[in-house]
């Protein structure tokens, strides 16, 4: 089903349900529609899910970084009047989350992450030199999942057409760069927000090691492994990520 995007001023947003607010925050290279399990799911289990489309290529070339993004988040959030927000990033929207939530603690009542950059320096991919080249692109997006059928003709042509277009190209790379100096192993052992970790076991982009240090370096963490999975476990395995994400949500009382 198609999701309607409410339009008001700078902000463009799915929202859908009434309850206790679920931001999600989307990757670099994932539309809306990755999150459409848990769009599905959650508002009928009493959750508000807001989904914002992030600026990722609309910012000037110099604010197109991880803070600029976190900014943008706190505009959003502010705008719509929300507190003690439940934050859901894959990705880059992990890494956003993360530094959110070290910006603006008492905003967030938990956090979950999935595949989440910041602390892996290639998390954002390293080969994107061979703009043209079709197959090269189609294999790259194929390694973000267990499964390559996930990544449909859909999928290949958006990234496709992403790293051909120069300015957008130019923007990921400054995003890739922001991301490795947001490196946030020191802020983790000082953040205690209630963190739900959910990861793929066969996560070729940020692998198991990752979730594993996330786990260890963050003091309120609770890992959760889904296997034959890559770096899009809401993707892959909707269902699934749903049941680990609707017993965390129980379990802390949120």
């Amino acid at each position: 089903m198609e999701k309607k995007i409410n339009k008001e001023g700078k902000y463009r947003y799915i929202e859908i349900g009434e309850g206790t607010p679920i931001i999600i925050l989307h990757g670099l290279m994932g539309g809306l529609s990755n999150f459409n399990g848990v769009m599905d799911h959650f508002p009928a289990k009493g959750y508000k899910v807001i989904v914002p489309e992030l600026p990722i290529y609309d910012m000037p070339l110099l604010k197109t970084n991880v803070k600029n993004f976190a900014k943008f988040l706190d505009g959003f959030i502010n705008y719509k009047g929300l507190s003690n927000v439940i934050l859901l990033g894959n990705s880059l929207g992990g890494h956003i989350g993360l530094l959110y939530t070290k910006l603006f603690p008492k905003t967030v009542k938990g956090l979950i992450i999935t595949g989440s950059s910041g602390l892996y320096e290639s998390a954002m991919g390293d080969g994107y030199p061979k703009r043209g080249d079709y197959e090269f692109i189609k294999k790259k997006a194929e390694d973000v999942f267990y499964d390559p059928a996930v990544a449909t003709k859909e999928i290949v042509d958006e990234v496709y057409a992403t790293v051909n277009d120069r300015m957008k190209l130019v923007k990921t790379l400054a995003i890739a760069k922001s991301a490795i100096r947001h490196n946030m192993s020191k802020d983790l052992p000082h953040m205690h927000t209630p963190t739900c970790i959910i990861w793929g076991k066969d996560d070729k982009v940020t692998p198991p090691n990752v979730a594993e240090e996330f786990n260890t370096l963050l003091p309120d963490s609770d890992l959760n492994w889904i296997s034959e999975c890559g770096h899009a476990p809401m993707m892959e395995h909707p269902d699934e990520f749903n049941r680990i994400l609707e017993t965390w949500l129980t379990k802390r009382n949120f």
